[in-house]
């Protein structure tokens, strides 16, 4: 996970966490609308292919490389919005490790 040293933390976890809201929104609209694509794919063989039984339709369609590609592009997506939460998570982890160890070096300095 790659920071930016020169930015403060906060600004480093804005910019991060802008990044992570576009990419969670992204992922959530892909999985949102899987259930409308399978429809609209299983019309599409419908019309092409002629009647058939839901069942059979949806069992094609999800065999079908357009299929595996939405499904690839679905779990990328949501890796990437889980990416950019860890680094979410590593920004506050160092603000509470620089934390702690500003706080022991003032009690250091007590002594």
């Amino acid at each position: 996970m790659t920071t930016n040293n020169n930015l403060p933390l906060s600004e480093q976890f804005r910019l991060i966490a802008k990044r992570w809201c576009e990419s969670d929104a992204a992922a959530r609209l892909l999985e949102e609308t899987k259930h409308d694509r399978l429809s609209q794919f299983m019309q599409d063989l419908i019309k092409r292919d002629g009647d058939m039984p839901n069942a059979t339709a949806e069992r094609l369609v999800r065999a079908g490389e357009d299929w595996r590609r939405e499904t690839v592009e679905r779990v990328k997506g949501r890796t990437e919005a889980n990416r950019l939460k860890l680094q979410l998570e590593y920004i506050r982890m160092q603000f509470s490790e620089r934390q702690s160890f500003e706080a022991t070096k003032r009690a250091e300095m007590k002594l």
